[in-house]
């Protein structure tokens, strides 16, 4: 009930686009933040994008107006339209139920992560 699977990801030039999904099962999605974050090869997860249950949305700014985060609550999915991809967004994306956030810091609400899916932008 508290499974995320991430899909969309796969292998694109710099300067094209995908569309990331997170589908939640359970019932916890319409009544939670959410949030995207990524991991690059040997670093850490790192936080990308958020939206919250109310319409807010917040972004890194590695790549603010570049992403957009939005979600349907009716088919329980997070989305990350993700566009001027760059070499530097090479990682691997998940989703998670947001925990607390701040000014900068938006931390995960728990262990919810999915596979992830990998995003690798090359020529």
């Amino acid at each position: 009930q508290v499974q995320l699977v991430e899909s969309g990801g796969g292998l694109v030039q710099p300067g094209g686009s995908l569309r990331l999904s997170c589908k939640a099962a359970g019932t916890m999605f319409s009544i939670k933040n959410m949030g995207w974050y990524r991991q690059p090869l040997g670093k850490e997860r790192q936080f990308v994008a958020a939206h919250t249950i109310g319409g807010s949305t917040y972004y890194a700014a590695s790549v603010e107006g570049r992403f957009t985060i939005s979600r349907d609550n009716v088919k329980n999915t997070l989305y990350l339209q993700m566009d001027s991809l760059k070499p530097e967004d090479t990682a691997v994306y998940y989703c998670n139920y947001l925990g607390t956030y701040d000014t900068g810091n938006f931390y995960p609400l728990g262990d919810y992560w999915g596979q992830g899916t990998q995003v690798t932008v090359s020529s």
